[in-house]
């Protein structure tokens, strides 16, 4: 994803939901087809439907130009859709084949509209080799915040692969990724990382300048994601017929996500705290075949383990459930395998979940342990079930991580606090750092004076 500005201001926000905090900024945001699954098959959906309202539109770039353009998100957002590839569907890993001609026709379509950006903001290496192009054509300054790191990926993952490595790479594209990865942090004006864990590695493996790199975490909306008390909480579990002790984890359906070993570990759980529950909210609405193949390993697992009462997948959760899932539970659970930074871990903690995380991620460097979160590694089952236990049956360190982890991410995670942090880069792109990468900031947990 792309997302810039188009009237004559040093600042914008890099994400459209932060617009309210930014009432003299306009925000555009520029997707490219086949970027996000769920979203492109939305988009086809109305490319058929208006196809099929107007049978003499000509060719692939006059229907998507004609249709789909520009989608009005609100006076100060809209997305602009340009168009590359083709209709079928194309994986993420291997979009950047066809990112050539993305880059020509998003230039061609901002100079056309004679649009003046102020800088480009991108998000993942596809959309940032894409801007790079643009950005460099333009002469426009480009912010890239990668978000997941292919080196990273590629060293996780051989720790626990079922692939061979042939098999991981011509999945995953490693090589290419990451050599377009290194291109972009070389050329881009900066680089945001989001986690500590991130930047160390941008500046040892990639060789990216340490002044060359801002760190800002990803935020979440916190008029969405905040506690409720004792009474409305119960309301909610009866609402959602949550019973007994509830462990919680939801996000999408991949390997990566580690339910398989939550499950594994939840065995350990159940054998200790006999009315404990597993909830599993994970996948979308319309799984793709290798996601109903763990689907139904995961199901397999379940029953091998002699689990079938007492862990539930239920599939899907819409957006505006998900906070009263979070607060429903009385232990969230992010059991990725790998994890840049994990947002559903900071939803479910401003909810008042207890939470336990992964080791294998950004994330716990920002957390104390038994004060905001407990963290596990997910590896081990016996590690990971016990840190699970722990706030099952101790209801003052389960209040504690309750109360204390709202506070902290309310005190670095939210939109507000993401907003100006994103501000003071943009306005200071001639300063060596900005104030909030000096001194103790470095350090763990990331200094909030908490």
């Amino acid at each position: 994803m792309v997302s810039s500005a188009c009237v004559p201001k040093a600042v914008r926000s890099s994400h459209s939901r932060l617009l309210s905090l930014l009432p003299e900024h306009f925000v555009e945001v520029v997707e490219h087809f086949g970027a996000a699954r769920d979203a492109l098959q939305v988009i086809r959906r109305r490319q058929r439907d208006a196809v099929d309202q107007c049978p003499d539109a000509n060719g692939l770039l006059a229907t998507e130009f004609a249709v789909l353009e520009i989608d009005v998100v609100n006076e100060r957002v809209r997305i602009i859709r340009i168009p590359c590839g083709g209709r079928d569907f194309i994986g993420k890993e291997y979009l950047y084949q066809h990112l050539d001609e993305w880059a020509e026709n998003a230039t061609r379509y901002i100079l056309e509209h004679q649009l003046d950006y102020c800088f480009f903001n991108s998000h993942y290496w596809d959309a940032g080799y894409a801007t790079l192009q643009v950005a460099t054509t333009l002469g426009v300054p480009h912010v890239h915040a990668p978000h997941s790191l292919g080196m990273w990926k590629k060293q996780l993952m051989a720790t626990d692969c079922v692939e061979t490595e042939a098999a991981s790479e011509e999945k995953y594209n490693f090589t290419e990724r990451i050599r377009f990865e290194t291109l972009i942090f070389q050329k881009c004006k900066s680089v945001i990382a989001t986690t500590p864990m991130q930047l160390d590695m941008l500046i040892n493996d990639y060789g990216v300048a340490a002044d060359h790199i801002h760190m800002i975490p990803a935020g979440y909306d916190d008029s969405r994601f905040f506690p409720v008390s004792s009474a409305s909480r119960e309301t909610i579990r009866q609402r959602l017929g949550f019973e007994g002790k509830v462990v919680l984890s939801l996000g999408r359906l991949a390997h990566n996500k580690g339910y398989d070993l939550l499950i594994d570990a939840f065995a350990v759980v159940a054998a200790r705290v006999p009315d404990a529950q597993l909830h599993l909210a994970i996948g979308t609405t319309q799984l793709e075949a290798d996601e109903q193949n763990l689907l139904d390993g995961l199901k397999k697992q379940i029953t091998h383990l002699g689990l079938e009462a007492r862990a539930k997948i239920s599939g899907f959760v819409p957006d505006d459930e998900m906070a009263d899932y979070y607060r429903a539970a009385d232990v969230f659970v992010l059991s990725s395998r790998y994890e840049p930074f994990g947002m559903t871990a900071i939803e479910a903690m401003a909810c008042g979940a207890p939470t336990v995380i992964t080791t294998h991620g950004g994330l716990m460097k920002a957390i104390t342990f038994g004060r905001h979160a407990l963290y596990a590694d997910t590896f081990d089952r016996e590690d990971l079930g016990i840190s699970i236990v722990k706030p099952l049956k101790d209801a003052q360190l389960a209040q504690r991580l309750s109360r204390m982890g709202a506070h902290k991410v309310r005190s670095l995670f939210t939109w507000s606090s993401i907003a100006q942090q994103m501000i003071s880069l943009v306005e200071d792109q001639g300063e060596k750092k900005v104030a909030s990468l000096v001194g103790t900031e470095w350090h763990a947990p990331w200094n909030d004076g908490d």
